[in-house]
């Protein structure tokens, strides 16, 4: 077993309860972990042969895209799509960063992560 990751993955989004974060939009990172078997690759030195992280990223560029109320519909949805669409993935650990939340303060970011 083995771990892909993809960090900090930068998006422009509209996720927030509140509906000004929603029409203004907030930049959000995502960072993804994927465990799988990559013993095959490791041999073949072939793309047919491990987890494809470009078909990761598009999955979650494209789930960031839907706006949501909760980062953890967001964080679900995107679980939800790599295990239904990214062949080989045992176990994910996906972790949805909000920079700067409205919360009053100074806080840097909110996050949630799931690990499934």
């Amino acid at each position: 077993m083995a771990t892909i990751e993809l960090r900090r993955m930068e998006f422009f989004a509209h996720h927030g309860h509140l509906p000004e974060e929603r029409l203004l939009g907030n930049y959000f990172y995502v960072d993804v972990a994927a465990d799988a078997d990559l013993s095959k690759a490791i041999e073949t030195d072939c793309l047919d042969d491990t987890v494809n992280y470009q078909q990761i990223y598009e999955v979650v560029k494209r789930e960031m895209e839907i706006p949501s109320r909760l980062l953890e519909h967001v964080t679900g949805r995107i679980v939800k799509a790599l295990y239904a669409e990214v062949p080989g993935i045992k176990r994910l650990s996906v972790k949805v960063t909000k920079q700067n939340p409205p919360l009053g303060g100074k806080p840097e970011s909110s996050a949630v992560q799931m690990i499934k």
